[in-house]
């Protein structure tokens, strides 16, 4: 049974792709192409088939079946341009009903300069634009060996006067074989859902019909809907040295953008006595034209009392010709 939801996943994303041609650029709600989770960064983004770690909910949500205890984590982003984006999750195991969950990220930048043809230096004006999701995430272990997770959401963004919103959900399945100290297979869909059209009072205009003695009608100018940012991932990790006080950790990934080319993503992550990490990975290898590459990341876990635990985590990523990015993970077990 777990084998034909895993092919069945596997046949709905080929099909949803097989229909797309590269059309880099034209998706809505870019902001949800940042990655999240500090650990997933630091490792190039190989992060579909992990377990067990709050920031799957961005990667494969069926990770987070692995969780069981009460997680929260904060991320904070520094990205390009003076853009920063903020995440905060939450899950927790309600017993034989699974892993539930919920999450919320914001994308903010600082205000701008409302600039015309006629007035390009300013108009003494400012705007904003920024990004929102909200989400609720459900994981549960099928078997000892399989788990499947969900994540339903909505997503606004806006620019001035105008927004646009849209829903969608995420799908993960994670697959543990019992070889290499612990084999693992996943896969994932995320943002399948509506398009977005931008709405609002910055597309209406004032026209007259019937010459110079006409009527004055207010209208609305129609603008195009778009895609959501659409990715299927498809990953394998394992842990191929696991002793009592060393670990480490490989991991591959191939992604299937519907707004860009295929690429692989591929990280590491060796850890001491479970306290001590450092992480490396390349992202986007083989996409076309693209500026992402080198990963780095570290990170601490200490227990603060017996039954509370705290992560600090950081990764940088080089990002080519625009900037070097910069994420920072806080996480709380209790």
């Amino acid at each position: 049974m777990r084998i034909k939801i895993l092919i069945t996943i596997i046949l709905m994303c080929s099909a949803v792709f097989g229909q797309t041609i590269s059309k880099s650029g034209s998706t809505a709600a870019q902001f949800l192409k940042i990655g999240i989770g500090t650990r997933a960064v630091g490792m190039g983004g190989a992060f579909t088939a992990t377990n067990a770690d709050l920031s799957s909910i961005y990667w494969n949500p069926a990770g987070v079946a692995g969780i069981y205890s009460r997680e929260v984590q904060f991320n904070h982003v520094d990205w390009i341009m003076d853009v920063s984006m903020d995440f905060a999750s939450f899950a927790m195991k309600a017993g034989d009903m699974g892993t539930v969950g919920a999450f919320v990220s914001v994308l903010s930048m600082g205000e701008m300069l409302v600039r015309t043809n006629e007035q390009p230096e300013g108009t003494g004006e400012y705007f904003n634009a920024g990004g929102l999701q909200i989400g609720l995430t459900y994981a549960r272990e099928l078997t000892d060996n399989f788990s499947i997770g969900f994540n339903a959401k909505y997503i606004r963004e806006n620019i001035w006067n105008m927004a646009a919103t849209g829903f969608a959900i995420d799908i993960g399945t994670l697959y543990k074989i019992n070889i290499l100290n612990e084999l693992r297979l996943g896969a994932s869909i995320s943002n399948f859902g509506t398009k977005m059209r931008l709405d609002g009072r910055d597309i209406l205009k004032v026209v007259q019909i019937g010459g110079s003695q006409g009527n004055l009608i207010n209208t609305k100018i129609e603008l195009d809907e778009y895609d959501l940012p659409l990715y299927f991932r498809v990953g394998i990790a394992a842990d191929v040295v696991r002793q009592e006080d060393h670990k480490l950790t490989i991991a591959l990934d191939a992604v299937h953008p519907n707004d860009n080319s295929e690429a692989i993503n591929s990280g590491l992550e060796y850890s001491w006595k479970n306290i001590v990490f450092i992480r490396g990975g390349y992202k986007s290898l083989f996409e076309q034209n693209g500026e992402q590459g080198l990963t780095l990341g570290a990170g601490i876990n200490y227990k603060i009392i017996e039954a509370i635990s705290m992560s600090l985590d950081y990764a940088y990523e080089d990002f080519g010709l625009l900037t070097n990015v910069h994420y920072l993970t806080l996480g709380v077990k209790f």
